[in-house]
């Protein structure tokens, strides 16, 4: 009989999480995200961001931190506090990160646009990532524009993750078909 983890028993496990792409080549100013490390790293960003729902700027802000993960564009983290008052609100269901623990997720309103469970926030980070605190992500393809220093930033492919792709951040990218055993 064979063994449990044998993979010539099971054939599937051969492919998840074995083979990785090889990574894009940067240029000048760019970085791979396969030099990010697992466990995610946070790490403060001198850049102004800016978020748009409806026509209307919803925050702006040079308080930014990101959080770079293998194979992740960067997620952008803001202060709540930096909203413009009434565009966030609590609204139901929460996911689990191992590294950062559970999060919680927003709906983005301006008039009558919602932009629902477009960002979320870690209330209670897990060790190591406390400065997420009071922070919140918001998932790019779901509202009208994000942009990092005035660049216009694509959503991270999949609609699962939350990363922001710029000119200075080269993949592959997880979140594209095929990538789940990444």
């Amino acid at each position: 009989m064979a063994a449990a983890g044998d993979l010539a028993t099971y054939p599937s496990r051969r492919r998840v999480g074995l083979q990785h792409p090889a990574p894009l080549p940067t240029g000048p100013g760019q970085e791979s995200v396969w030099d990010y490390p697992r466990p995610p790293r946070i790490e403060a960003v001198d850049v102004q961001v800016a978020i748009v729902l409806a026509g209307t700027t919803i925050v702006r802000t040079r308080d930014v931190l990101r959080v770079l993960e293998t194979s992740h564009p960067p997620v952008y983290y803001l202060p709540i506090e930096e909203f413009v008052p009434s565009t966030v609100a609590p609204t139901g269901g929460s996911s689990f990160c191992e590294f950062k623990g559970s999060a919680r997720y927003y709906d983005l309103h301006v008039g009558s646009r919602t932009a629902a469970r477009a960002g979320w926030e870690y209330p209670s980070p897990s060790p190591g990532y406390e400065a997420l605190t009071g922070r919140m992500a918001v998932y790019a393809g779901l509202v009208d524009g994000c942009t990092v220093d005035g660049e216009p930033v694509v959503p991270q492919p999949g609609g699962f993750y939350g990363g922001w792709i710029t000119s200075n951040v080269v993949g592959p990218f997880k979140g594209v078909p095929g990538s789940s055993g990444w």
